[in-house]
């Protein structure tokens, strides 16, 4: 049996249930443990306190799979933890209106780093742990029998792999081969989906209750929707009214699926205006030529992978709302937020605010946002409220 040994002092993370133990609380390992192995987690004094997934590559050295250091990690285990997650599911109403969405979300549902995401009848994968990656084989059999899923597809090709020593990796696991692109249905209007190029595993799953929450301020309103990637957010705009959308994008292939699912939904296209370009340049052609919006939606993808990145996407966040901040009209309306998962709630609110200082403008907010239901956070582990949301308005 392989074991990990904390330094003196160090098991309180462990005693409050938190999954991870980064390098520096380690004193030694024994046994030799492969990557990805269960390893028992020993004080200093040597009292056993649970088992983790040993990574030898990474900063965070071991993810605890239990606090109890008598349960064995095998397939029981794996099994009970994958049928626990499914059925949790099951049970969110939320999720009635809709065949997209997280099946499982890693450290919220015991499963340290594994993600995945149901769209209709596929499966997609995402393992960003050396220890999901040693139980990969015995979790694709698992997923397929609790799932009653049998199209399964890796979308490992995120750079948080290199973290854990894993090679980057995509394709068929079992079954047949998603198509081109596939059609999903969310509170009545339909998207398709890249799950092969996609950002993500192909969609924005965790924005599901803030797309439905737009409907409430989009009548009538001139509207920007930056960052907009497939149109999430301006198909539900233009459905409940919207009198035009300008959407903006650096990727075209992503205006082009966003020009799809507009006409997919029978929405006017003529209401949109499309800009393939760098939203942080496009926002400051918009302010030179004095446009103006009732709404604004900033929607960027991460600006920070990890906590050493914090101050620089600080820096991107405060310039992206200052700019929306002076393209509003008084009384307009902005929903802003941040998936980076080292920036904190209490940060991002900071940032708005200074933000909404530096544009000259008063501000107040109405809604805290979040991500929805199906991504969990699990209150042992806070860094799982990653996607922050503020609806400010002028």
């Amino acid at each position: 049996m392989s074991e990990i040994t904390l330094k003196p002092g160090r098991e309180r993370s462990v005693r409050q249930q938190h999954p991870w133990l980064f390098s520096g609380a380690i004193d030694h390992t024994s046994g030799d443990p492969k990557p990805g192995e269960s390893v028992c987690v020993m004080s200093f004094s040597g009292e056993p306190l649970g088992w983790a997934a040993y990574s030898p590559m990474s900063q965070i050295r071991a993810r605890m799979w239990s606090f109890d250091p008598n349960v064995c990690i095998d397939h029981e285990f794996i099994n009970n933890r994958i049928r626990s997650a499914i059925q949790r599911r099951a049970s969110y109403s939320g999720l009635t209106i809709t065949d997209a969405y997280r099946l499982i979300h890693g450290e919220s549902d015991g499963l340290p780093g594994l993600i995945v995401d149901r769209y209709g009848n596929y499966l997609v994968l995402q393992i960003l742990s050396a220890g999901i990656e040693f139980h990969r084989d015995i979790l694709i059999e698992l997923l397929i029998a609790a799932s009653g899923v049998s199209n399964l597809y890796e979308r490992c090709d995120t750079e948080m792999r290199a973290l854990e020593g894993l090679p980057e990796r995509s394709g068929v696991i079992h079954g047949s081969p998603p198509p081109e692109h596939v059609t999903i249905h969310e509170n009545g209007l339909r998207f398709q989906v890249d799950l092969l190029h996609g950002q993500k595993t192909g969609f924005y799953l965790d924005q599901r209750e803030n797309r439905q929450k737009i409907r409430a301020y989009a009548q009538d309103a001139k509207i920007l929707n930056c960052f907009c990637y497939t149109g999430g957010f301006s198909v539900f705009a233009l459905a409940a009214g919207a009198e035009s959308v300008v959407n903006i994008d650096s990727s075209a292939d992503a205006i082009e699926l966003a020009r799809t699912n507009i006409e997919l939904n029978r929405l006017p296209d003529k209401r949109n205006d499309w800009m393939v370009g760098d939203v942080f340049h496009e926002l400051r052609k918009l302010r030179d030529r004095a446009e103006s919006f009732d709404l604004i939606v900033l929607d960027p993808p991460k600006f920070a992978a990890t906590f050493a990145q914090v101050d620089k996407a600080a820096r991107g966040y405060k310039d992206i709302n200052l700019l929306s901040f002076k393209l509003l009209k008084p009384g307009g309306t902005l929903f802003t937020f941040s998936c980076s998962g080292g920036v904190s709630p209490a940060l991002f609110q900071k940032i708005v605010a200074g933000a909404a200082l530096d544009a000259g403008v008063n501000a107040v907010i109405l809604e805290k946002l979040g991500q929805a239901s199906d991504h969990p956070i699990a209150l042992n582990f806070p860094e799982g409220e990653y996607l922050k949301g503020l609806v400010c308005r002028i």
